[in-house]
């Protein structure tokens, strides 16, 4: 079982106060990290990736199939919301990649798309962020939204002992330490981009986010099973992938647009087609 932010926060996902900026009327205003994340859309545009954008204040969310509507029914009123708000901001993902989108079932935790559609969402603090690619590319693809900072406490339910030097003040070539909501973030995107995956990275399944070892590649992250060793007998293939954690207010917003090859590097890696 993988451990939540909301855990490790000491609170449970979807009900906690949302901050919001200010205003009147009967329609609650948007978050003020919604106003952030629409900042990144253009670099993630230059990336090749959608971004959709939802928060549980907005009117009118509502389930959009039969598949939504039953998994929605059984989830107490917050957690609805927050259900809802990351299904409508998927289908505003993919959208903005140009395909068109409608019932999301789930299996387990996992939304499942419709072939040739590939996105990915994460939810805090009441605003759901999702990111989409536009049919034909198999890189893998994750993305998570941390927007209450972690306990340090928690590193050790996070990394490794090979990874808590990453929180000090040698961590790499980006001059300052990572924190450990930022590393959270990461494998928590990471792990969502190799689960579209199975079988491609490592044999073993990767049960809690110390399973998987972050090492940083310049001002980003390569993160990929420990069941792989680096540089080993399949040294042509990727070992992770390539996250890239981006402040988001007092939080970040963390992606995995990418393989990533031994030295850190973008790799294609070319694969079948994912369903």
């Amino acid at each position: 079982m993988r451990v939540r932010g909301a855990d490790l926060a000491g609170g449970s996902a979807g009900t906690g106060p949302d901050a919001r900026t200010a205003g009147d009327g009967g329609t609650p205003p948007a978050p003020v990290a919604v106003t952030a994340l629409g900042r990144l859309r253009p670099r993630l545009a230059a990336a090749g990736l959608g971004l959709g954008l939802a928060h549980t204040g907005e009117p009118g969310l509502g389930p959009a199939g039969p598949a939504e509507a039953s998994a929605a029914a059984a989830m107490a009123p917050g957690r609805r919301r927050e259900f809802l708000a990351g299904r409508e901001a998927a289908r505003r993902a993919l959208r903005a990649v140009g395909v068109d989108c409608g019932d999301i079932p789930r299996a387990g935790r996992l939304p499942v798309f419709p072939p040739g559609r590939a996105a990915s969402i994460s939810h805090s603090a009441g605003v759901a962020v999702a990111v989409a690619r536009a049919p034909g590319d198999d890189a893998p693809l994750g993305c998570d939204l941390e927007l209450r900072p972690l306990p340090r406490d928690a590193a050790r339910l996070v990394l490794g002992p090979d990874e808590e030097p990453l929180l000090g003040p040698t961590a790499g070539a980006r001059g300052e330490p990572w924190s450990l909501t930022a590393l959270f973030s990461a494998k928590e995107a990471a792990w969502k981009a190799l689960h579209l995956a199975p079988g491609r990275v490592g044999a073993a399944p990767v049960r809690t986010l110390r399973d998987l070892r972050a090492e940083p590649c310049g001002d980003a992250l390569r993160i990929g099973p420990r069941s792989r060793p680096r540089g080993g007998a399949d040294a042509g293939q990727p070992c992770g992938v390539r996250v890239r954690v981006l402040p988001v207010g007092a939080g970040v917003f963390s992606y995995a647009p990418a393989w990533a090859d031994t030295d850190g590097r973008s790799t294609p890696a070319p694969t079948a087609r994912r369903s």
